[in-house]
């Protein structure tokens, strides 16, 4: 059964970085939508930021725009987030996911069918 596979999490002060990868065990993902979300404790799931398999849009989250940036490796497997001036409200675990749809629901998750185990983001004041 096709996986995803999340790293790069850990402990960063406030303003530093962090870069998370996600990585598909199919090739198939590449005509996927990937996206990341993300979910503190107490709190639903949120969407960050989602790039497209139909001409590469990409889409973010309200709280992440101008600080986070999505990305994919050149086989469309592999998804990056890189995470810019974090601040101690972006702490969640953090979850790659992927699904084909034709919407523009992209927050919406639902339409997404495949999802990864999670990995925790720390972000200190």
């Amino acid at each position: 059964q096709a996986s995803l596979v999340e790293s790069g999490g850990g402990l960063v002060q406030a303003g530093g970085s962090l870069r998370l990868s996600c990585t598909a065990s199919e090739r198939t993902f590449s005509s996927k939508t990937m996206a990341w979300f993300r979910q503190a404790p107490g709190k639903e799931r949120e969407f960050v930021a989602s790039s497209s398999f139909l001409g590469g849009a990409e889409n973010y989250g309200n709280s992440v725009k101008g600080r986070f940036s999505i990305s994919r490796d050149n086989d469309g497997n592999t998804v990056f987030l890189q995470m810019n001036s974090l601040k101690p409200e972006d702490t969640a675990v953090y979850f790659c996911a992927a699904g084909s749809f034709y919407n523009t629901m992209y927050g919406y998750t639902g339409n997404y069918n495949f999802w990864g185990q999670g990995t925790q983001v720390t972000v200190s004041a």
